[in-house]
């Protein structure tokens, strides 16, 4: 492990006003968003879209990272340069996508575990071989307002996502550490608080444990707020001081960065949150962002699979990359989304 390597991918994925575009949906998920705006799902069409997005001018001012997925990282431009020697060249870190998905925690009704440990090492020495310099392993960690999650659901996904860091440093990859806490239901902001607190505490013991480098890893944690369902919704500063509060707890101030998810919000609410989030620092840690809808959302309705479109999806996708990183100063303003 060369710690060094490591330190420097971090940073430079969290380097000032940068953050990491989640362009990792899988084959079904990518469907389902081709979906909405009435385009076939092909592998051509995937990549061609991915190099839309990787090729749009600009965007390495406020991009550090692209996470890919399995696909992705093993295609090309139309010009035959290969999607990670093309962001590398601008810059960009790329990464990859290494988990294979959440599946029923058994016995534990209402959590899931999250698969893929299996053949991880030599998955990821092919990854590194193909220009990978990060990955990600997403953990689902349902809630309610009582009882989920145990603390046994919990703990199972904080030691896979400790696994999975080791080995990623074994190889002087970079993990991102994501354990979601899910925005769906009703519960309060206090109950997400108390959710993410115990998870946070948890997966970082697990971690420590397996001698992972927090100053080599990334954490791409979810904010602190109330589920989608809740009759309480709460302003970007209550967001912001619940979520700082709860990192400032639980994350260690050796870990470069926090790559936020933004989990089902709105293009301008992640923003907006993210905003908030920085206006009230500094912080030990870079607060930044790791978008996927709410950077690829306005991109997709304003391509709609159509090539005369490229021109304005891609000003759109830096558009959003740029509010982004004002919002990593803290200098975002709601007036900006009504300017070209």
């Amino acid at each position: 492990m060369n710690i060094e390597t490591l330190k420097s991918v971090a940073n430079a994925i969290v380097a000032k006003q940068k953050g990491v575009l989640a362009a990792d949906e899988s084959t079904p998920t990518i469907k389902k968003r081709f979906d909405k705006v009435n385009v076939e799902s092909t592998e051509e069409i995937r990549r061609r879209y991915r190099e839309i997005l990787f090729t749009s001018e600009g965007i390495e001012r406020y991009i550090g990272g692209v996470i890919l997925y399995d696909e992705t990282l093993r295609q090309s431009t139309q010009d035959g340069i290969p999607f990670p020697e093309l962001l590398l060249s601008r810059g960009i870190m790329p990464g990859i996508k290494v988990d294979k998905r959440a599946k029923d925690l058994a016995l534990f009704p209402g959590e899931k575990i999250t698969e893929g440990l299996d053949g991880l090492r030599d998955q990821l020495i092919e990854y590194k071989e193909l220009g990978a310099k990060f990955a990600k392993w997403r953990a689902v960690i349902e809630i309610d307002e009582h009882n989920i999650p145990t603390d046994y659901g919990i703990r199972a996904n904080a030691h896979a996502l400790a696994r999975y860091a080791a080995l990623c440093q074994e190889l002087d990859i970079v993990p991102i550490v994501e354990p979601e806490v899910l925005m769906d239901g009703s519960h309060t902001i206090e109950r997400c608080e108390e959710v993410t607190s115990r998870v946070l505490e948890t997966v970082f013991t697990e971690l420590d444990t397996h001698r992972v480098v927090f100053e080599g890893m990334l954490l791409k944690p979810n904010m602190v707020i109330p589920g989608l369902k809740c009759v309480q919704q709460e302003s970007p500063e209550k967001i912001a001081e619940a979520t700082i509060r709860c990192m400032r707890r639980y994350v260690p101030a050796a870990v470069p960065g926090l790559v936020f998810l933004s989990g089902g919000q709105s293009a301008e609410d992640a923003t907006a949150n993210l905003n908030a989030m920085n206006m009230i620092g500094p912080h030990p840690w870079e607060v930044s962002f790791s978008y996927g809808r709410a950077l690829q959302a306005p991109v997709l309705e304003a391509w709609k699979g159509q090539e005369s479109n490229v021109a304005a999806a891609q000003k759109m996708l830096l558009k959003r990359c740029m509010l982004n990183g004002y919002a990593r100063d803290g200098q975002y303003d709601h007036d900006m989304e009504r300017t070209e």
